[in-house]
């Protein structure tokens, strides 16, 4: 493992605009953001990540081509500073270990491009997910085969150290077929940045850690873990802007779960729980898969796989409770990941079956979704971010 000097922790540390470690605080000063990055995955057509010039106001993602060629490229994060993109390679073998990768690329918004910086070993395979923290000195991944979280420390420059912490997950689930071991799906950084929350879709778990925001190691909470009811999957999570709730996305029982965040422990607690199907649905186990939150934090969406439905809920940002607005189909087959444009005027979806980016007009009011939406191909589309 590297020694990472105190100057470029310095230099990193002015580097960071203040307003970046804060972003929930500010939703008003959203930056205009134009370029649409989406990951893939590598095993059809598609060669990487690819990049479009985002038309907000036609709800339209132009294809500019593609943005850098990578292997696997399954989830994507783009740091505070909108400088650097880092991309989990969801491998099982990377430079001759049983293990997937982080990447790292400076993002050149003029040409919608990506510059190659570093790979990093995961230290564990299958890597699905990769995070920063909000200031940019963190990069954080889940390694779904190996069951197991690992940390990074980001250079001035945007590349990545060797792994800062790394956590070795044992154990199973009550669900033979999905919950045989360990399955980290989700690295989520609490809003003051002093937590970090790995989802294990296998042990029905949300580790918690401490994050040390200058080293970007990793130590256990005190307690070390919410448990989740056996055999629910938790595989996606995210925090309310105004930081007091959490809201679960459980994979194998197909629902949200609304928790209350305790920021001075680290601790969360069950709220709520929705369903993402109706109560008549017969089709296919639905399997939930992202969670996005508005910034003014009163409108929540979900998507749920193989229902092939985006749930709208109203959020009461008095008590954090959810109500369901209605479900709309994804305009498509599977929707691996579903975003929000800049603008919160289109949800887009990425439907990794039927190979296209659907978009849909939403009702910034009501928060309702259009009933149908557009259609733009791409081969395996796995996640979108905008930079």
């Amino acid at each position: 493992m590297p020694i990472i000097r105190r100057r470029d922790f310095i230099r990193g540390a002015l580097a960071v605009p203040v307003a970046a470690c804060f972003p929930w605080k500010n939703a008003a000063a959203e930056p205009k953001r134009t370029i649409l990055f989406a990951g893939t995955q590598t095993s059809g057509t598609s060669k990487g990540i690819y990049a479009y010039h985002w038309n907000a106001a036609q709800g339209e993602p132009v294809l500019a081509g593609l943005a850098a060629e990578s292997n696997n490229p399954t989830f994507l994060a783009i740091d505070p500073a909108r400088k650097f993109l880092y991309a989990a390679n969801e491998l099982n073998q990377f430079e001759g270990q049983r293990s997937g990768a982080v990447s790292s690329f400076a993002i050149d918004l003029a040409t919608a491009k990506l510059k190659p910086l570093n790979q990093i070993t995961a230290l564990g395979p299958g890597t699905c997910h990769v995070s920063t923290d909000h200031e940019g000195r963190s990069v954080f991944c889940a390694n779904y085969t190996g069951g197991s979280a690992s940390s990074f420390y980001v250079y001035p420059d945007g590349q990545l150290s060797q792994a800062v912490s790394h956590f070795q997950y044992t154990g199973h689930g009550p669900n033979p077929q999905r919950q045989e071991a360990p399955h980290a799906h989700r690295t989520t950084p609490s809003p003051d940045n002093r937590f970090l929350l790995v989802n294990d879709l296998g042990l029905d778990c949300i580790h918690i850690y401490h994050l040390n925001q200058t080293s970007a190691r990793l130590t256990p909470n005190t307690p070390a873990q919410w448990n989740a009811t056996p055999g629910s999957g938790p595989r996606a999570l995210r925090f309310h802007p105004g930081g007091r709730w959490a809201y679960c996305v459980h994979e194998l029982s197909n629902e949200v779960e609304a928790l209350v965040w305790n920021a001075q422990a680290g601790t969360l607690k069950s709220l709520q729980k929705v369903k993402l199907v109706s109560d008549d649905y017969s089709g296919p186990a639905g399997a939930g898969s992202e969670v996005v939150i508005t910034r003014d934090g009163a409108f929540a969406y979900a998507a749920s796989r193989f229902a092939d439905v985006i749930t709208s809920f109203s959020v009461n940002r008095k008590t954090g409770l959810l109500t369901v607005l209605g479900r709309t189909t994804c305009g498509g087959k599977v929707p691996r990941h579903i975003a929000l444009d800049p603008s919160e005027k289109w949800l887009l979806a990425a439907n990794q079956e039927s190979d296209n980016i659907a978009v849909f007009a939403r009702d910034e009011k009501a928060g309702t979704l259009a009933g149908s939406g557009k259609s733009f191909p791409l081969s395996r589309p796995q996640c979108l971010v905008f930079a």
